[in-house]
């Protein structure tokens, strides 16, 4: 199965543009389990900050990733621009939140409390789960997106900037996943050329190089598709 999480060295790394690259590079469906940022858009009509619950026949738990594979995206989210960039199908997010803020704050304005243990992954067997900013964003005041990846045991790829300050948040966010025992796939950059960095960071970090994006404009389905032949290797995702 082709399943991997995408995490980032920081916010507006490159995450959902890598995402929606690799989703197209191996045909893998899209889930980000939280979404906040979408304070112009009322997402959430009915119950403040969540969407209706569909529960898991087998657990009775919320399993927001089971619903039909139509779901349309609502404007301005990160899954809007993955069927813009990919076309994929996508599993509707766990919880929308209008502040765009870190989940943990964004959802206290709200008042309401997330559940991380209602954020479970699609069962699809090629799949692209996008965690919110770097990884140790918290979900909650308690857990943090890594402590999600260690529970989900599903690799993980690093997007990191090739600029600089890139090696220490890189070898930091590695550390980070390792102590908590989350499979590490790879690190995937985007940016400009920078051999060294980029070699320095796979050497230290201990951990495969899996190709650079570059910026693209104009960034389209095409453009895009067209830099993830070019710069990555699918057997490496199969």
């Amino acid at each position: 199965m082709a399943r991997f999480v995408i995490t980032g060295t920081g916010t507006d790394i490159g995450k959902t543009v890598f995402a929606a690259g690799l989703c197209g590079l191996v045909g893998a469906d899209y889930w980000k389990p939280v979404q906040s940022g979408l304070a112009g858009n009322t997402p959430n009509p009915g119950r403040t900050g969540h969407l209706p619950d569909v529960h898991n026949a087998d657990t009775g738990r919320p399993h927001a990733a089971r619903v039909a594979p139509q779901h349309l995206p609502r404007p301005d989210t990160d899954a809007a621009e993955i069927a813009r960039l990919s076309g994929a199908r996508l599993h509707p997010e766990a919880w929308l939140l209008r502040e765009p803020l870190s989940p943990h704050r964004a959802a206290e304005l709200e008042g309401i409390e997330i559940d991380p243990g209602a954020l479970t992954p699609p069962d699809a067997d090629r799949l692209v789960i996008e965690g919110a900013g770097g990884v140790l964003v918290p979900v909650t005041r308690h857990v943090l997106f890594a402590d999600l990846f260690a529970e989900w045991q599903i690799p993980v790829v690093l997007v990191a900037s090739t600029g600089l300050g890139t090696i220490s948040h890189s070898l930091t966010a590695l550390e980070s996943l390792r102590a908590r025992s989350v499979p590490v796939h790879g690190v995937a950059f985007v940016g400009e050329e920078n051999e060294d960095n980029m070699a320095t960071i796979g050497q230290l970090g201990a951990v495969k190089v899996l190709g650079r994006l570059p910026r693209l404009a104009p960034l389209e389905r095409a453009t895009l598709a067209a830099a993830m032949r070019d710069n990555f290797d699918p057997e490496d995702f199969r």
